[in-house]
Protein backbone atom coordinates (compact mmCIF):
# COMPACT_ATOMS: atom_id res chain seq x y z
CA UNK A 1 0.00 0.00 0.00
CA UNK A 2 2.67 2.13 0.87
CA UNK A 3 3.66 2.09 -3.17
CA UNK A 4 0.89 4.39 -3.49
CA UNK A 5 2.38 7.66 -1.76
CA UNK A 6 4.00 10.05 -3.10
CA UNK A 7 7.30 11.45 -1.40
CA UNK A 8 7.14 14.29 0.06
CA UNK A 9 9.12 17.73 -0.67
CA UNK A 10 12.24 18.15 2.62
CA UNK A 11 11.72 20.64 4.95
CA UNK A 12 13.77 23.96 3.07
CA UNK A 13 15.34 24.73 6.61
CA UNK A 14 16.10 21.50 7.47
CA UNK A 15 17.72 20.78 4.03
CA UNK A 16 19.42 24.05 4.60
CA UNK A 17 20.70 22.82 8.03
CA UNK A 18 22.68 20.19 6.32
CA UNK A 19 24.08 21.97 3.40
CA UNK A 20 25.35 24.33 6.33
CA UNK A 21 27.04 21.28 8.26
CA UNK A 22 28.89 20.02 4.48
CA UNK A 23 30.21 23.10 4.19
CA UNK A 24 34.06 23.01 5.93
CA UNK A 25 34.98 26.53 4.86
CA UNK A 26 36.18 28.18 8.35
CA UNK A 27 33.85 32.09 8.06
CA UNK A 28 30.43 30.34 6.96
CA UNK A 29 27.27 31.71 8.55
CA UNK A 30 24.27 29.78 9.71
CA UNK A 31 21.89 32.38 9.39
CA UNK A 32 18.75 30.03 9.10
CA UNK A 33 18.28 27.67 11.73
CA UNK A 34 15.88 29.70 14.40
CA UNK A 35 17.73 29.22 17.70
CA UNK A 36 19.51 31.43 20.03
CA UNK A 37 23.15 31.14 19.59
CA UNK A 38 25.73 33.17 21.88
CA UNK A 39 29.05 34.48 21.04
CA UNK A 40 30.52 31.57 20.65
CA UNK A 41 28.18 30.52 18.51
CA UNK A 42 26.99 27.77 20.89
CA UNK A 43 23.39 27.23 21.94
CA UNK A 44 23.54 27.61 25.61
CA UNK A 45 21.58 26.12 28.51
CA UNK A 46 20.35 28.59 30.83
CA UNK A 47 22.23 28.22 34.41
CA UNK A 48 18.71 28.39 35.94
CA UNK A 49 17.48 25.39 33.62
CA UNK A 50 20.88 23.73 35.15
CA UNK A 51 20.47 24.25 39.00
CA UNK A 52 16.84 23.28 38.09
CA UNK A 53 17.36 19.97 36.81
CA UNK A 54 20.05 19.13 39.39
CA UNK A 55 17.25 19.38 41.86
CA UNK A 56 14.62 17.05 39.98
CA UNK A 57 17.32 14.71 39.55
CA UNK A 58 17.53 14.79 43.65
CA UNK A 59 14.13 14.69 44.21
CA UNK A 60 12.44 13.45 41.73
CA UNK A 61 10.44 10.18 42.98
CA UNK A 62 8.47 8.90 39.64
CA UNK A 63 8.29 9.23 35.96
CA UNK A 64 4.48 8.23 35.81
CA UNK A 65 2.54 9.67 33.24
CA UNK A 66 0.78 13.52 34.05
CA UNK A 67 -2.43 12.84 32.21
CA UNK A 68 -3.71 14.50 28.94
CA UNK A 69 -3.71 18.27 30.90
CA UNK A 70 -0.25 17.99 32.27
CA UNK A 71 1.28 19.88 35.25
CA UNK A 72 -0.90 22.02 36.49
CA UNK A 73 1.41 23.96 38.90
CA UNK A 74 3.37 24.29 35.52
CA UNK A 75 0.13 25.96 33.88
CA UNK A 76 -0.39 28.53 36.66
CA UNK A 77 2.69 29.78 36.93
CA UNK A 78 2.92 29.99 33.01
CA UNK A 79 0.02 31.67 32.68
CA UNK A 80 0.61 34.30 35.89
CA UNK A 81 3.97 35.22 33.42
CA UNK A 82 1.88 35.41 30.45
CA UNK A 83 -1.53 36.65 31.29
CA UNK A 84 -0.99 38.37 35.02
CA UNK A 85 -4.27 38.98 36.84
CA UNK A 86 -5.76 40.10 33.69
CA UNK A 87 -9.11 37.87 33.66
CA UNK A 88 -10.79 35.96 36.21
CA UNK A 89 -8.22 32.96 36.92
CA UNK A 90 -11.15 30.02 37.05
CA UNK A 91 -12.07 31.27 33.25
CA UNK A 92 -8.97 30.01 31.83
CA UNK A 93 -8.84 26.33 30.63
CA UNK A 94 -5.56 25.08 30.34
CA UNK A 95 -3.45 22.01 28.88
CA UNK A 96 0.03 21.42 28.84
CA UNK A 97 1.12 20.24 25.01
CA UNK A 98 4.42 19.20 23.14
CA UNK A 99 6.12 22.44 22.56
CA UNK A 100 4.27 25.78 21.09
CA UNK A 101 3.53 23.15 17.55
CA UNK A 102 1.14 20.96 19.86
CA UNK A 103 -0.53 24.10 21.49
CA UNK A 104 -1.53 25.13 17.52
CA UNK A 105 -2.47 21.91 16.56
CA UNK A 106 -5.07 21.83 19.80
CA UNK A 107 -6.06 25.20 19.24
CA UNK A 108 -6.91 24.73 15.81
CA UNK A 109 -8.51 21.32 16.19
CA UNK A 110 -10.16 23.16 19.16
CA UNK A 111 -11.94 25.76 16.83
CA UNK A 112 -12.78 23.16 14.08
CA UNK A 113 -14.52 21.24 16.49
CA UNK A 114 -17.05 23.94 17.52
CA UNK A 115 -17.78 24.70 14.18
CA UNK A 116 -15.22 27.28 12.96
CA UNK A 117 -14.14 27.25 9.34
CA UNK A 118 -11.23 29.55 8.77
CA UNK A 119 -8.73 31.00 10.43
CA UNK A 120 -6.88 34.50 8.96
CA UNK A 121 -3.21 34.85 9.16
CA UNK A 122 -1.47 37.79 7.63
CA UNK A 123 1.93 37.19 5.63
CA UNK A 124 4.48 36.40 5.56
CA UNK A 125 4.27 34.22 8.69
CA UNK A 126 5.85 31.07 10.03
CA UNK A 127 5.53 28.27 7.42
CA UNK A 128 3.53 25.93 9.85
CA UNK A 129 1.30 28.29 10.82
CA UNK A 130 -0.51 27.53 7.37
CA UNK A 131 0.19 23.96 7.64
CA UNK A 132 -1.32 23.08 10.97
CA UNK A 133 -4.58 25.33 9.95
CA UNK A 134 -4.91 23.04 6.79
CA UNK A 135 -4.26 19.60 8.51
CA UNK A 136 -6.66 20.36 11.78
CA UNK A 137 -9.19 21.21 8.67
CA UNK A 138 -9.72 25.22 9.02
CA UNK A 139 -9.75 26.93 5.62
CA UNK A 140 -6.74 29.90 5.60
CA UNK A 141 -8.03 33.79 4.57
CA UNK A 142 -4.55 35.06 4.04
CA UNK A 143 -3.68 39.06 3.88
CA UNK A 144 -0.18 41.18 3.90
CA UNK A 145 0.95 42.00 7.08
CA UNK A 146 4.23 43.46 6.13
CA UNK A 147 5.85 45.06 3.08
CA UNK A 148 9.46 43.60 2.34
CA UNK A 149 10.96 46.43 0.42
CA UNK A 150 10.01 48.91 2.95
CA UNK A 151 9.90 46.88 6.00
CA UNK A 152 6.81 48.35 7.28
CA UNK A 153 3.93 46.51 9.02
CA UNK A 154 0.85 47.43 6.60
CA UNK A 155 -1.60 48.01 9.36
CA UNK A 156 -4.43 49.18 6.92
CA UNK A 157 -4.33 45.41 5.76
CA UNK A 158 -4.73 44.14 9.07
CA UNK A 159 -7.65 46.38 9.89
CA UNK A 160 -9.27 45.53 6.25
CA UNK A 161 -8.77 42.11 7.01
CA UNK A 162 -10.41 42.30 10.15
CA UNK A 163 -13.41 44.44 9.46
CA UNK A 164 -13.38 42.01 6.26
CA UNK A 165 -13.89 38.89 8.72
CA UNK A 166 -16.91 37.14 9.64
CA UNK A 167 -18.50 36.68 13.28
CA UNK A 168 -16.79 33.60 14.33
CA UNK A 169 -14.13 33.80 12.05
CA UNK A 170 -10.94 32.62 14.01
CA UNK A 171 -7.75 35.29 13.52
CA UNK A 172 -3.87 34.76 14.18
CA UNK A 173 -1.68 37.11 16.15
CA UNK A 174 1.86 37.33 16.93
CA UNK A 175 1.66 38.25 20.63
CA UNK A 176 5.26 40.40 19.97
CA UNK A 177 8.52 39.67 17.90
CA UNK A 178 6.95 38.71 14.86
CA UNK A 179 8.07 35.74 12.99
CA UNK A 180 9.68 35.63 10.55
CA UNK A 181 9.27 39.85 10.17
CA UNK A 182 10.27 40.80 13.16
CA UNK A 183 8.05 43.50 12.77
CA UNK A 184 6.10 45.29 16.16
CA UNK A 185 2.87 46.69 16.49
CA UNK A 186 2.44 49.70 18.41
CA UNK A 187 0.37 50.24 21.83
CA UNK A 188 -2.25 52.50 20.08
CA UNK A 189 -2.58 49.65 17.05
CA UNK A 190 -2.96 46.80 19.61
CA UNK A 191 -6.05 48.59 20.85
CA UNK A 192 -7.49 49.46 17.58
CA UNK A 193 -7.04 45.54 17.12
CA UNK A 194 -8.92 44.11 20.29
CA UNK A 195 -11.42 46.88 20.16
CA UNK A 196 -12.17 45.16 16.16
CA UNK A 197 -11.45 42.24 17.35
CA UNK A 198 -14.37 42.72 19.86
CA UNK A 199 -17.10 44.40 17.73
CA UNK A 200 -16.65 42.20 15.15
CA UNK A 201 -17.00 38.50 17.33
CA UNK A 202 -13.63 37.21 16.08
CA UNK A 203 -12.10 34.59 17.96
CA UNK A 204 -8.11 35.56 18.32
CA UNK A 205 -5.83 32.51 18.56
CA UNK A 206 -2.48 34.38 20.05
CA UNK A 207 0.62 32.99 19.27
CA UNK A 208 3.73 33.83 21.62
CA UNK A 209 6.67 31.54 21.19
CA UNK A 210 9.14 34.66 22.36
CA UNK A 211 8.16 36.50 25.80
CA UNK A 212 11.49 38.19 26.70
CA UNK A 213 12.91 38.37 23.09
CA UNK A 214 11.75 41.93 22.20
CA UNK A 215 11.10 44.56 24.56
CA UNK A 216 11.43 42.45 27.69
CA UNK A 217 9.18 40.09 30.03
CA UNK A 218 6.19 42.50 30.41
CA UNK A 219 6.33 44.80 27.41
CA UNK A 220 6.32 41.72 25.12
CA UNK A 221 3.08 40.24 26.44
CA UNK A 222 1.39 43.88 26.84
CA UNK A 223 -1.20 43.76 23.44
CA UNK A 224 -1.97 40.23 24.63
CA UNK A 225 -2.89 41.31 28.14
CA UNK A 226 -5.13 44.05 26.69
CA UNK A 227 -6.77 41.99 24.15
CA UNK A 228 -7.80 39.39 26.65
CA UNK A 229 -8.99 42.00 28.97
CA UNK A 230 -11.53 43.24 26.05
CA UNK A 231 -12.62 39.93 24.31
CA UNK A 232 -14.82 37.15 25.26
CA UNK A 233 -13.24 34.30 24.62
CA UNK A 234 -9.72 34.13 22.93
CA UNK A 235 -6.63 31.53 22.42
CA UNK A 236 -3.18 31.59 23.34
CA UNK A 237 -0.66 29.01 22.11
CA UNK A 238 2.39 29.42 24.49
CA UNK A 239 5.84 27.77 24.14
CA UNK A 240 8.97 27.76 26.41
CA UNK A 241 11.62 27.13 23.67
CA UNK A 242 13.20 30.43 23.32
CA UNK A 243 12.23 31.78 26.93
CA UNK A 244 13.66 29.02 28.47
CA UNK A 245 15.87 27.44 25.62
CA UNK A 246 14.09 24.48 26.11
CA UNK A 247 13.96 23.43 22.11
CA UNK A 248 14.81 19.98 22.23
CA UNK A 249 12.54 19.18 25.52
CA UNK A 250 8.88 20.28 23.73
CA UNK A 251 7.37 22.12 26.14
CA UNK A 252 4.33 25.12 25.95
CA UNK A 253 0.54 25.02 26.51
CA UNK A 254 -2.72 26.47 25.39
CA UNK A 255 -4.77 28.93 27.35
CA UNK A 256 -8.39 29.38 26.49
CA UNK A 257 -9.91 32.35 27.70
CA UNK A 258 -13.98 31.54 28.40
CA UNK A 259 -16.73 33.70 29.61
CA UNK A 260 -17.50 31.10 32.88
CA UNK A 261 -16.25 29.03 35.21
CA UNK A 262 -18.21 26.29 33.53
CA UNK A 263 -17.58 27.19 30.21
CA UNK A 264 -13.61 26.77 31.18
CA UNK A 265 -14.08 23.46 32.37
CA UNK A 266 -16.16 22.22 29.09
CA UNK A 267 -13.28 23.72 27.01
CA UNK A 268 -10.87 21.72 29.45
CA UNK A 269 -12.37 19.17 29.03
CA UNK A 270 -12.39 18.76 25.02
CA UNK A 271 -8.66 20.16 24.73
CA UNK A 272 -7.71 16.72 27.08
CA UNK A 273 -10.09 14.81 24.69
CA UNK A 274 -8.07 16.18 21.93
CA UNK A 275 -4.93 16.22 23.29
CA UNK A 276 -5.70 12.42 24.02
CA UNK A 277 -6.51 11.25 20.33
CA UNK A 278 -3.25 13.19 19.35
CA UNK A 279 -0.27 12.03 21.61
CA UNK A 280 -2.43 11.01 24.74
CA UNK A 281 0.15 12.52 27.53
CA UNK A 282 2.63 15.76 27.11
CA UNK A 283 6.37 15.41 28.02
CA UNK A 284 7.40 16.52 31.54
CA UNK A 285 10.72 17.36 31.99
CA UNK A 286 10.70 20.98 30.40
CA UNK A 287 7.48 21.66 32.45
CA UNK A 288 8.92 20.64 35.88
CA UNK A 289 12.26 22.88 34.83
CA UNK A 290 9.96 25.60 34.42
CA UNK A 291 7.42 25.00 37.43
CA UNK A 292 10.66 24.58 39.18
CA UNK A 293 12.44 28.09 37.74
CA UNK A 294 9.09 29.92 38.20
CA UNK A 295 7.99 28.79 41.89
CA UNK A 296 11.78 30.09 43.12
CA UNK A 297 11.97 33.68 43.36
CA UNK A 298 16.17 33.44 43.21
CA UNK A 299 16.03 31.02 39.96
CA UNK A 300 12.73 33.00 38.81
CA UNK A 301 15.26 36.09 38.73
CA UNK A 302 18.47 34.33 38.07
CA UNK A 303 16.60 32.85 34.91
CA UNK A 304 15.10 36.56 33.69
CA UNK A 305 18.36 38.46 34.02
CA UNK A 306 20.31 36.06 31.23
CA UNK A 307 17.19 36.67 29.57
CA UNK A 308 17.32 39.92 29.75
CA UNK A 309 21.24 39.75 28.88
CA UNK A 310 20.13 37.53 25.43
CA UNK A 311 17.90 39.75 24.59
CA UNK A 312 20.42 43.23 24.97
CA UNK A 313 23.19 41.17 22.66
CA UNK A 314 20.38 40.51 19.91
CA UNK A 315 18.84 43.81 20.07
CA UNK A 316 22.84 45.36 19.59
CA UNK A 317 23.51 42.90 16.87
CA UNK A 318 20.14 44.59 14.92
CA UNK A 319 21.56 47.85 15.37
CA UNK A 320 24.98 46.92 14.13
CA UNK A 321 23.58 45.61 11.40
CA UNK A 322 20.82 48.01 10.61
CA UNK A 323 23.32 50.64 10.49
CA UNK A 324 25.73 48.98 7.72
CA UNK A 325 23.12 48.21 5.45
CA UNK A 326 21.07 51.44 5.67
CA UNK A 327 23.99 52.18 3.47
CA UNK A 328 22.91 49.92 0.68
CA UNK A 329 19.24 49.93 1.47
CA UNK A 330 17.81 53.20 3.32
CA UNK A 331 14.88 50.89 4.67
CA UNK A 332 17.01 48.35 6.34
CA UNK A 333 17.29 51.16 8.94
CA UNK A 334 14.64 49.57 10.11
CA UNK A 335 15.99 46.38 11.69
CA UNK A 336 16.97 48.42 14.26
CA UNK A 337 13.41 48.63 15.35
CA UNK A 338 12.09 45.44 14.59
CA UNK A 339 11.47 42.67 17.56
CA UNK A 340 12.91 38.85 18.26
CA UNK A 341 15.47 36.87 16.33
CA UNK A 342 13.74 37.33 12.83
CA UNK A 343 13.84 39.67 10.12
CA UNK A 344 13.44 40.05 6.56
CA UNK A 345 15.65 41.33 3.52
CA UNK A 346 14.69 42.18 0.51
CA UNK A 347 16.86 39.65 -1.35
CA UNK A 348 15.93 37.57 -4.59
CA UNK A 349 16.59 33.57 -4.86
CA UNK A 350 19.66 34.28 -6.76
CA UNK A 351 21.01 36.51 -4.20
CA UNK A 352 20.75 34.14 -1.65
CA UNK A 353 22.04 31.16 -3.25
CA UNK A 354 24.84 33.72 -4.79
CA UNK A 355 25.57 34.30 -0.81
CA UNK A 356 25.34 30.74 0.27
CA UNK A 357 27.60 29.60 -3.10
CA UNK A 358 30.37 32.43 -2.66
CA UNK A 359 30.77 33.77 0.91
CA UNK A 360 29.07 31.06 3.30
CA UNK A 361 26.24 32.62 4.17
CA UNK A 362 23.58 30.73 5.01
CA UNK A 363 19.15 31.26 5.21
CA UNK A 364 16.03 30.44 3.52
CA UNK A 365 15.69 31.76 0.04
CA UNK A 366 13.04 34.17 1.06
CA UNK A 367 15.59 36.12 2.71
CA UNK A 368 14.71 35.24 6.02
CA UNK A 369 17.75 35.70 8.35
CA UNK A 370 18.14 34.78 12.16
CA UNK A 371 19.89 37.97 13.91
CA UNK A 372 20.80 35.53 16.96
CA UNK A 373 22.74 33.32 14.41
CA UNK A 374 25.16 36.47 14.11
CA UNK A 375 28.23 36.70 16.58
CA UNK A 376 29.24 40.25 16.78
CA UNK A 377 32.66 39.89 15.26
CA UNK A 378 30.93 38.44 11.70
CA UNK A 379 28.52 41.67 11.50
CA UNK A 380 30.78 43.76 9.84
CA UNK A 381 31.83 41.03 7.00
CA UNK A 382 27.86 39.88 6.31
CA UNK A 383 27.29 43.59 5.82
CA UNK A 384 30.20 43.78 3.46
CA UNK A 385 28.72 40.88 1.29
CA UNK A 386 25.46 41.43 1.42
CA UNK A 387 25.98 45.30 0.35
CA UNK A 388 28.43 43.83 -2.95
CA UNK A 389 25.38 41.91 -4.38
Amino acid sequence: MFDALARQPDDPLLALIGLYRKDERPGKVDLGVGVYRDETGHTPIFRAVKAAETRLLKTQDTKAYVGPEGDHVFLDHLWTLVGGDTVERSHIASVQTPGGSGALRLAADLIHRVGGRRIWLGLPSWPNHAAIFKAAGLETASYDFFDIPSQAVLFDNVIGALEGAAAGDAVLLHASCHNPTGGALTEAQWLEIAALVAERGLLPLVDLAYQGFGRGLNEDVAGLRHLIGVVPEALVAVSCSKSFGLYRERTGAIYALTASSTSADTVRSNLAGLARTSYSMPPDHGAAVVRTILADKDLAREWAEELEAMRLRMTGIRRALAEGLRTRWQALGAIADQEGMFSMLPLSEAEVLRLRSEHGIYMPTSGRINIAGLKTAEVAGVVRNFTSL
